[in-house]
């Protein structure tokens, strides 16, 4: 499934290691990276590259919250729900982000753009609440810090909060 050239990429990036599975999450990150989630196929290739068995791959990628196995949106957005974003007005947060983006947790917007998700902590509980898109954290989120960044991702936040037309 892991098309030739990108192979080659990843087999050089193992092969500066004296243990393959050194490389573990650099290798998952990559695929990744390219293809938006780790399919069962992409995950068996992987374990190959890295002479591991399907199962241990399979074991790191699902203790790692920030590893999909099933396809997500164009932009993953992570809410935090530990107890310090809590107290800070997570439900606030996550009340408004369902509202713009039409969904709930766990889902993808219809055109395939943006998925929510939660996360137990991001560390960022100086600057709570908080959440992470794309790997990159953004803190003392209030609502119209969301809406900044949600149109700076393209998405329209004019008009009625429950229009998801526009998505």
């Amino acid at each position: 499934m892991i098309p030739d050239d990108f192979r080659q990429l990843l087999a050089r990036r193992i092969a500066g290691v004296e243990h393959p599975r050194e490389k573990i999450m650099d290798v998952v990150f990559m695929i990744q990276d390219k293809f938006g989630y780790l399919s069962d196929e992409l995950l068996e290739d992987a374990a190959g590259l890295l002479k591991m068995t399907p199962l241990e791959v399979e074991e790191i990628a699902t203790f790692y919250e920030f590893i999909y196995r099933r396809p997500v949106g164009g932009h993953v957005i992570h809410v935090c729900d530990g107890v310090v974003c809590w107290m800070s007005g997570h439900a606030s947060i996550l009340d408004h982000l369902r509202g713009r983006l039409g969904i709930d947790f766990g889902e993808t917007t219809p055109d395939g753009r943006f998925t929510l998700l939660p996360t137990c902590c991001i560390g960022y509980c100086d600057r709570s609440p908080a959440m992470m898109i794309d790997r990159k954290v953004y803190g003392k989120l209030t609502p119209e810090r969301i809406d900044e960044i949600l149109e700076k991702l393209g998405l329209d936040t004019e008009g009625d909060s429950d229009d998801t037309g526009s998505l």
